[in-house]
């Protein structure tokens, strides 16, 4: 059995995969293989282990007929055309759950540095510029007291209100319907109605997943919709929020601050208006960067891959996938 892996990921992690199968791992560690390589490799592979950038989709699919299992090293798996793989018998895998503290923490940092304007600060320091101490330079905004928005409650959202809470925020989220589990419950958690989450939110975090119906969901329109002043936070997936409107509304100071960990292209372009805009605070897309986390995505993707090349049902099917994987 073959098994292509598109990313080089620490040899430690693939030492249980290479007792089952032959495994080629792409040389790169921040470069994907192109499409027509990773067609290529996937013509004679029962396994794939990929990132959210290899694109699977129903043509790769056709084309690969040995293929058993996708395994995703994401929590999110829109690069992947499930419908087409529950039809060709392929199981697709993700990597939840091992990931949601650390995505939360560096949310919590996008919030706070937000806020409170860090790299404008960081600037001032490494450029510089710094005169002294000054008593209403650089101001930022207080959160005690302030109205935290969640779009996507997730276990993730759950963990981002967990954090909010010790900061004094009160917590609104919307869904697709409200959760009734106590632990959304026990954070005191308000379900609202999307409108109402824009005009209620004094910082407003997206953690739903992408879409394609969701592709800039929140523009122009929606962000005016939101309060003067407010502070948006972009950290689930790129697209779901229009970066030009974004800019926008930082420039002429209806949004206080942004702050983004993920964009709807990957690397950020040169050009893109979100670079010239003030008050906003990029990051790499690094919400699950830690060495304990992605250790953890290795191993669940690894083992994912082992138990479907066994006959096993594997630990973590995506939820369209469940009834497939428990025939592997």
């Amino acid at each position: 059995m073959r098994v292509f892996v598109t990313r080089r990921i620490p040899e430690e992690f693939l030492e249980p995969l290479r007792a089952h199968a032959e495994v080629e791992v792409w040389p790169e560690a921040d470069v994907p293989p192109p499409p027509d390589v990773l067609r290529t490799k996937a013509m004679d592979a029962e396994g794939l282990i990929t990132l959210l950038t290899e694109r699977v989709d129903r043509s790769l699919l056709a084309s690969a007929p040995k293929l058993r299992v996708v395994a995703n090293l994401a929590v999110g798996y829109n690069n992947v055309d499930v419908a087409a793989a529950c039809e060709r018998g392929v199981v697709v895998t993700y990597t939840p759950d091992v990931l949601t503290e650390a995505t939360a923490d560096l949310v919590l940092l996008l919030v706070l540095g937000a806020a409170r304007r860090v790299r404008e600060a960081i600037a001032l320091v490494e450029e510089n510029r710094w005169r002294g101490w000054a008593p209403f330079d650089g101001l930022g905004v207080d959160l005690a007291g302030k109205t935290l928005g969640i779009w996507g409650m997730g276990r993730i959202g759950a963990a981002v209100a967990r954090r909010a809470r010790s900061f004094g925020m009160d917590i609104v989220y919307h869904n697709r319907r409200p959760r009734e589990d106590p632990t959304v419950r026990e954070l005191g958690a308000r379900y609202v109605s999307f409108p109402e989450l824009l005009a209620l939110s004094d910082v407003l975090v997206v953690l739903v997943p992408y879409a394609p119906e969701l592709r800039h969901r929140i523009g122009a329109e929606e962000i005016r919709a939101m309060k003067s002043g407010a502070i948006l936070i972009v950290a689930s997936r790129g697209g779901i929020v229009d970066e030009a409107a974004v800019a926008e509304a930082l420039a002429t100071g209806h949004l206080f601050a942004a702050g983004f960990d993920v964009y709807e292209v990957e690397p950020l372009p040169e050009d893109s208006p979100l670079r010239r805009a003030p008050r906003v605070l990029l990051l790499p897309h690094i919400g699950s960067a830690t060495e304990e986390t992605r250790a953890a995505m290795a191993r669940l993707a690894v083992d994912n891959v082992v138990r479907v090349l066994r006959g096993l049902p594997p630990q973590t099917p995506v939820p369209e996938c469940a009834d497939l994987a428990g025939k592997s």
